[in-house]
């Protein structure tokens, strides 16, 4: 898939020569250097480093020129890089469709690393190529952990880029006034992650319609949709799945040769795309969704991650919860922890406990403050609560009041990653899909927790939390708690 930088649209008057006229595709602006290019600089430069530093560590400084047995290292070094490029491109990390977006970019790098060791062990045996083991049992970790964190650093920079225009798709969104607002929406909260609604093509009177607090032009009807792509210099159009049957179709042939890239947009899509499985039956292409799975190996990883984390966490932030519990006891007068009832995996309920940051008296009080309630769908809110005290105020926006639910981790009530944990009262009034977040444990942080914190809407809250259920992996894990830090540090949405 092409990326595009935004550009003027052609004159109307001429559509007829836009009809066959490919979307020009650059990078942004002149002499821009490629996102792809970007990213194998940053991981052969990860990898020569690594090289280096696995070296220096299995030989030592005196070592730099060392012969292997029977062939140079620095020739196995100058191999390497080529391989590991090679490696990493056969992984599919350098596809423009993951970077930048999700935690499958980081996983098609570990995935790249097993394929390195298998291309040093193939060597080994058949190409008799004899290399130390304490070097490449060195090379591969060193290597994998700098090329993450490369890729976390470019990921941010071209995050950045993206919201200024650049590196971005030029995308025509096409379906009814409904679907195409729903799904308008997260496009346009979501820039950063590569497309740029330029223009919508659906059945409405005016000239725009408003999707995610913006005007978006109304450049043409459905059927209309490849032309209108041109007029508007899209490169990307965008089919929901409520257009007519027949129309994804003929819109698939109308735009074959333009150089414009055709996506459908399912409506199960944003909570079940990972488990969707193309299937043909008898010439018809069926989506089959899978059930979650919450068991197994991963389940079992996650479990042992969780209570050994949450043991040495304890052990290391002692300090911190004595001068804590010391500023919560000298600040008002209460005890040093609160304690409350939530919601857990399967519906279990359990007392979740926390740094105390209200009077004693702070749910008593909640109901003089109802009217003012600023928070929507089930939640009660304010950003100027009278009922947190100083220090309070301050233990909630780093969200250091958090820590004592590592104690519930190492219960096993919660999991350092989930959904945020529910109230029974929030429960009680759940809809039928909204149950899904008790499929697993609630989390300290969560998907939630690096978006907005309070500053979200309850329904998106929701939303986020059961893409949580049905996307989970340790990749993901790893990636919100990485994300939390800069959350907490930045301290928004917290009060």
């Amino acid at each position: 898939m092409g990326v595009a930088a935004a550009q003027p649209a052609p004159d109307a008057s001429g559509a007829g020569d836009a009809a066959v006229a490919r979307p020009t595709r650059d990078y942004g602006e002149a002499g821009a250097l490629p996102p792809t290019i970007a990213y194998v600089l940053a991981d052969a430069a990860a990898i020569t480093v690594s090289l280096g530093i696995a070296h220096l560590l299995r030989f030592g400084l005196s070592a730099a020129l060392l012969p292997g047995p029977n062939v140079p290292y620095v020739l196995v070094a100058m191999l390497a890089v080529p391989v590991w490029l090679g490696v990493l491109t056969l992984a599919g990390c350098y596809d423009r469709n993951v970077l930048g977006v999700g935690s499958d970019e980081y996983r098609r790098v570990l995935n790249g690393g097993v394929h390195f060791l298998a291309v040093v062990a193939l060597a080994h045996f058949v190409g008799r190529l004899v290399i130390a083991r304490g070097y490449v049992g060195m090379l591969i970790p060193v290597a994998l952990v700098l090329t993450l964190v490369v890729r976390v650093a470019l990921r941010a920079w071209l995050r950045r880029q993206r919201r200024r225009g650049r590196y971005v798709h030029r995308l025509l969104l096409v379906g009814t006034p409904e679907a195409v607002v729903e799904v308008g929406r997260h496009l346009v909260r979501s820039e950063w992650s590569g497309y740029r609604l330029v223009g919508v093509c659906a059945e409405v009177e005016g000239g725009a319609l408003a999707v995610g607090g913006r005007s978006v032009p109304v450049v043409g009807t459905v059927p209309e949709a490849a032309d209108a792509a041109a007029r508007c210099g899209a490169d990307a159009v965008a089919v929901t799945v409520e257009t007519a049957p027949g129309e994804v179709g003929a819109l698939a042939g109308a735009v074959a040769g333009r150089g414009i890239d055709l996506l459908v947009a399912p409506a199960v899509a944003e909570v079940a795309a990972p488990r969707m499985v193309e299937r043909d039956t008898g010439g018809l292409a069926l989506l089959h969704v899978e059930e979650p799975t919450f068991t197994g190996p991963q389940r079992l990883a996650k479990e042992v991650f969780d209570r050994v984390g949450a043991a040495l966490a304890l052990v290391v932030l002692a300090p911190v919860f004595a001068a804590v519990a010391l500023a919560v006891t000298l600040d008002s007068r209460g005890p040093v922890f609160f304690r409350q009832t939530r919601v857990g995996r399967e519906g279990r309920r359990f007392s979740m406990v926390k740094f105390r940051t209200m009077v004693i008296d702070a749910e008593r009080l909640q109901a003089d403050l109802e009217h003012r309630n600023e928070a929507d769908g089930l939640l009660f809110k304010l950003r100027t609560d009278p009922r947190v005290t100083r220090v309070g105020r301050w233990l909630r926006r780093y969200s250091i009041d958090e820590l004592p639910q590592i104690v519930n981790v190492l219960r096993g009530q919660m999991s350092m990653v989930g959904p945020r944990p529910p109230l029974p009262g929030e429960v009680e009034m759940y809809e039928g899909h909204v149950s899904r977040r008790l499929l697993v444990k609630p989390g300290i942080t969560g998907l939630w927790q690096v978006s907005g914190r309070s500053d979200l809407p309850w329904n998106e809250a929701v939303r986020l939390d059961l893409y949580y259920v049905d996307h989970w992996s340790p990749t993901m894990d790893l990636t919100i708690m990485a994300k939390t830090f800069s959350a907490v540090i930045r301290g928004h949405g917290a009060y």
